[in-house]
C-alpha cells in the first residue's frame, strides 16, 4: 500500500528517489496521514496541505544540517514521517509516543518547537545569525501559514529579518487563512525570470560593480516599482517593503513546481519569501470541503469521511459559555464577544451568527484581542474576550498595562485551563492563576460546574472596574440542567462550606471540587470541604474559619502549585500566623506531557480515586 513511503527512513532516501516518483510519493504520505489520523485523532487539514511543500524541503536541501522551523507546527506530520519516524507516528499525540508538534527532544531533524503560532520567523532568524556567527554555510527555512502570519510576533521577525542580511527563506504556506491572491501567467513569469540562477549571478555582478551610487539606487527603486506592481495583488508589495525579496506566487501542491524552484532560491541569499497557494484538507474531500471543522476532527471513517463521535454525559464548557453569552447578549446591547482565532473552538459559533455586528474575531493576535478589548471597554461597550488559557500567556502585558491599570472592565474568559490532554506541554493551561492573581484589581474565578460558570459570567458583567477572569477546563462539565436557568450574581470574593468534617480540610478551586466531595464521601464526619470559586479576591473570613477548626488541610487546584491557588492559601496562613499544615494537590513544578486527561489527572491527584487515597493516608497518620 505504501510502496514507496516504507522505502523512505530519513531524508537521504526521499533524496534516492527520481523526480518522477515525487508526486506519488505525495499521495502515498497524504493517506498514511488520513489512515493514522482517523484511528488516532490529530490535526489533519492542515498537514495535508503541507505534503509538497515538506516533501520539496527535504528533496533540495539537507536536513538535519539545513534547518526547517515550522509555523504553526500542526502541519509538520509529514515532516515526521519522512525523518524517521513513520512507524512512531501512529502513536502520535498517545501517552508516551510522539509529541503533537515539533519537538527538539524527539529529533535532531526538530530544529525548534512549535506548538504556538507565529514564532517561526524570529526562531528562523536566530538559527540563521548563529550560522552566520560560527561560519556555518547551512540554510535555515520558515514554513509558515494556516493563519500565522497575522500574528504580530511574525511581523515583528519580518521586520528585524528583512532589515539584515540573513540568509533565510520563508516559506508563505497560504491556505486562504493569511493572505489571498490570483495567480497567472505574469506572476509565473516573473517568478522564472527572478529566481533564476543566471539572473542573480547577473544581477549581483552589476550591484557589486556599481557600488553604492545613485545610479543603482536609481535602477534599484526602477525596478522594485515595476515589480511591486506586478506582484501587488498577491501580497508581494508587503514584504518587498519589509526588505525580503519576494517571489511567487506558485502552487504549493504541485511537487515539481516547489522542487524546481525551491532548488533556485537554495543558494540566493538574504532574505526572502516564496509565496505558495495550498489547498487545506488537499487531497480529501471531506476535509477541503469543511477545513475548519477537519483542522482537528477526532476519530473517523477515513473511506466515508464519517466522523466518529463520543458519547458525552454531559455538555462541554465552551457549548455552556457559547449559550450563555448568547442569553446575556440578549438583554444587554453592549455585550461584545472577541475571539483571536478561535469561534468554533471555544464555542462562540452560535454567538456570530445571531449577532454578526456585535463578533470580532481578531485572527491569531491575542495580544490584540487584549488590547482591542481594553478599548471597546473604554469606549462603554462590555466585551466578552474569550482565549485559551496557554495562548492567553501571551496577552500578559496587555491584561496588565491596558486592562487592569486602567481599571477597565473586560470580562475574559479562558478556555482550555488546566490539564488539556493529548495537545500536550505546549497547550496546557497551568499558569493562569499564578500568573493573573499577581495582578492588581484583578478578578479571578473558577467555577465547579456549569451553573457556576453561567453565574459567574452574568456577575462578571455587572462589574465596572478592572478585568474579570474566568477559567473554566476543555471537556464536559458536571451533567447539571443549565440550559434558560435564572442567572444569579455571586458576591465577589465569596467561599462556600460544602461538608463539614472532624479531622481533615479540602479546600478546592473549579471543577477538583466535585472530585473532593466524591473523596470525601468515603470518610464521612471526617473530611470537609470547601469550594472557593474565586482564586482573588480570596475569602480570607473562610479561611480563618478553616484554620480555627484544621490543623491540617489539603489544597486542590487543576493549575501549578508554584504561585497558584496553593501558594494564596499558604502565603495568609503564614503571613497570619495561622498553625495549620497545608498539602497540595495540583501541577508539579515541571512541563506536562501529551497523555490522557483522565491519566493526567491521575497523576496529580486530581481525580476522586487518588484524592481519596491520599485522604486515607493523612487520616492514618492523625490518629
Amino acid at each position: 500500500m505504501y510502496e514507496l513511503l516504507e522505502k523512505i527512513n530519513s531524508p537521504a532516501d526521499l533524496k534516492a528517489l527520481p523526480p518522477e516518483d515525487l508526486e506519488r510519493l505525495c499521495q502515498e504520505l497524504r493517506d498514511y496521514i488520513i489512515n493514522c489520523c482517523a484511528e488516532n485523532p490529530g490535526h489533519l487539514a492542515s498537514s495535508l496541505g503541507a505534503v509538497e511543500l515538506i516533501v520539496g524541503y527535504h528533496y533540495v536541501f539537507d536536513s538535519p544540517a539545513d534547518k526547517i522551523v515550522f509555523d504553526v507546527g500542526h502541519q509538520a506530520y509529514a515532516h515526521k514521517i519522512l525523518t524517521g519516524r513513520r512507524e512512531a507516528f501512529k502513536e502520535n499525540r498517545k501517552e508516551g509516543g510522539l509529541a503533537g508538534f515539533p519537538s527538539r527532544s524527539e529529533s535532531e531533524y526538530d530544529a525548534f518547537g512549535a506548538g504556538h503560532s507565529s514564532t517561526s520567523v524570529s526562531a528562523a532568524l536566530g538559527l540563521a545569525e548563529a550560522a552566520r556567527q560560527q561560519g556555518l554555510r547551512n540554510k535555515v527555512v520558515a514554513l509558515i501559514g494556516d493563519g500565522a502570519l497575522t500574528g504580530g510576533l511574525a511581523l515583528e521577525g519580518l521586520n528585524n529579518a528583512g532589515s539584515g542580511k540573513a540568509d533565510l527563506l520563508v516559506i508563505l504556506n497560504d491556505n486562504n487563512q493569511s493572505i489571498d491572491g490570483n495567480t497567472g501567467a505574469l506572476h509565473n513569469n516573473l517568478l522564472r525570470i527572478t529566481s533564476s540562477v543566471r539572473y542573480n549571478r547577473l544581477k549581483n555582478h552589476i550591484w557589486n560593480r556599481l557600488g553604492p551610487s545613485r545610479l543603482r539606487e536609481s535602477i534599484q527603486r526602477l525596478t522594485h516599482n515595476v515589480k511591486s506592481s506586478a506582484v501587488r495583488d498577491s501580497g508581494g508589495d508587503l514584504f518587498e517593503a519589509l526588505g525580503f525579496r519576494y517571489f511567487g506566487p506558485i502552487d504549493g501542491n504541485d511537487i515539481a513546481q516547489v522542487v524546481t524552484t525551491l532548488r533556485k532560491l537554495k543558494n540566493i541569499g538574504g532574505p526572502r519569501l516564496l509565496h505558495c497557494y495550498t489547498v487545506k484538507g488537499k487531497g480529501y474531500p471531506a476535509a477541503e470541503q469543511d477545513p475548519v471543522v477537519w483542522h482537528a476532527p477526532g476519530r473517523f471513517d477515513p473511506k466515508t469521511g464519517e466522523r466518529i463521535k463520543g458519547v458525552h454525559k454531559a455538555d462541554r464548557y465552551q457549548d455552556v459559555f457559547g449559550a450563555t453569552l448568547c442569553d446575556l447578549a440578549e438583554d444587554d446591547p453592549r455585550i461584545v464577544g472577541i475571539t483571536p482565532a478561535m469561534a468554533t473552538g471555544c464555542g462562540m459559533t452560535e454567538f456570530a451568527r445571531r449577532f454578526p455586528d456585535r463578533f470580532y474575531d481578531v485572527g491569531i493576535e491575542e495580544e490584540h484581542a487584549a488590547t482591542f478589548s481594553a478599548g471597546l471597554a473604554a469606549g462603554g461597550l462590555k466585551p466578552v474576550c474569550n482565549i485559551y488559557s496557554s495562548f492567553a500567556q501571551r496577552s500578559y502585558d496587555q491584561i496588565i498595562h491596558d486592562v487592569a491599570l486602567q481599571g477597565l472592565p473586560v470580562v475574559f474568559c479562558f478556555d482550555r485551563a488546566g490539564l488539556v490532554g493529548e495537545d500536550g506541554a505546549t497547550h496546557q493551561g497551568a499558569f493562569d492563576m499564578a500568573a493573573y492573581r499577581s495582578i492588581p484589581g484583578t478578578t479571578v474565578a473558577a467555577p465547579k460546574d456549569e451553573v457556576e460558570l453561567r453565574n459567574l459570567m452574568f456577575t462578571a458583567l455587572q462589574q465596572e472596574h478592572g478585568p474579570f477572569i474566568i477559567r473554566y477546563p476543555r471537556g464536559t462539565g458536571e451533567g447539571l440542567e443549565w440550559k434558560g436557568t435564572p442567572f444569579s450574581e455571586l458576591t465577589v470574593g465569596k467561599a462556600y462550606e460544602l461538608l463539614y468534617g472532624s479531622d481533615i480540610a479540602i479546600i478546592a478551586t473549579g471543577p477538583v471540587t466535585n472530585r473532593a466531595m466524591e473523596a470525601a464521601s468515603a470518610f464521612p464526619g471526617r473530611v470537609g470541604v470547601y469550594h472557593f470559586p474565586f482564586v482573588k479576591p480570596l475569602d480570607t473570613a473562610m479561611l480563618d474559619k478553616i484554620a480555627s477548626r484544621y490543623a491540617q488541610v489539603v489544597t486542590a487546584e487543576d493549575g501549578c502549585l508554584a504561585g497558584g491557588f496553593f501558594g494564596a492559601v499558604s502565603e495568609y496562613f503564614t503571613s497570619h500566623g495561622r498553625d495549620v499544615s497545608v498539602h497540595p494537590l495540583g501541577i508539579a513544578d515541571e512541563f506536562v506531557a501529551h497523555a490522557p486527561q483522565a491519566r493526567q489527572r491521575q497523576r496529580y491527584g486530581l481525580d476522586a480515586d487518588s484524592m481519596q487515597k491520599i485522604l486515607q493516608k493523612f487520616l492514618q497518620n492523625s490518629k
